[in-house]
């Protein structure tokens, strides 16, 4: 954990430090979608949706998007699905955990929230696929732009996985998120 905070003290504090500005956006979109009109209750729904989105996504872009120290040697692209995740077995068990949660993550609360603001996001396929796409465009922006990070099908993978984990988390809440015609 030491060298987990090592490696991202800066991004938690940051969003540590964000999030009253965040509650306070949030409370003031909640008071704006009330005032025009909209339900107290999808308010809440959509402006606290929303947040969560954002602050739980950002700080996880922002360390995938982050250089880092890559041991000489070591693959930078993995195209074969499942080729990546093996090889992390031949780590230790914290290393394989902390790979694994973060990936898990990353869009989670995207995931959590999407389906609650926006209908056409709520079923599991559509959020496997908007997590998917995110996680492309960032493992490709990785590829691309960022030095020192691998490029992984798994990271894909798990992070689609996670997006849907975390819509699965907010399901009860789907149905309120349907508009009426």
């Amino acid at each position: 954990m030491a060298q987990v905070w090592e490696l991202w003290h800066t991004v938690w504090i940051t969003t540590a430090a964000l999030v009253p500005l965040a509650l306070l956006v949030v409370a003031g979109m909640i008071r704006h979608r009330s005032r025009a009109g909209m339900s107290r209750a999808r308010a809440w729904r959509w402006s606290l949706a929303e947040g969560v989105m954002v602050l739980g996504t950002l700080p996880w872009v922002w360390m995938t998007l982050s250089p880092q120290q890559v041991p000489p040697g070591t693959t930078m692209v993995y195209l074969v699905p499942l080729s990546d995740l093996g090889s992390y077995f031949s780590r230790p068990l914290p290393w394989v955990i902390a790979q694994v949660g973060g990936n898990l993550l990353v869009f989670f609360a995207l995931g959590a929230g999407a389906p609650v603001r926006f209908a056409a996001l709520a079923s599991p396929a559509r959020l496997l696929l908007l997590g998917a796409a995110c996680s492309l465009a960032i493992e490709v922006t990785q590829l691309l732009f960022v030095t020192d990070r691998v490029f992984s099908v798994d990271d894909v993978l798990v992070n689609a996985i996670g997006c849907l984990l975390g819509g699965l988390a907010t399901r009860p809440w789907w149905s309120r998120a349907r508009v009426s015609p």
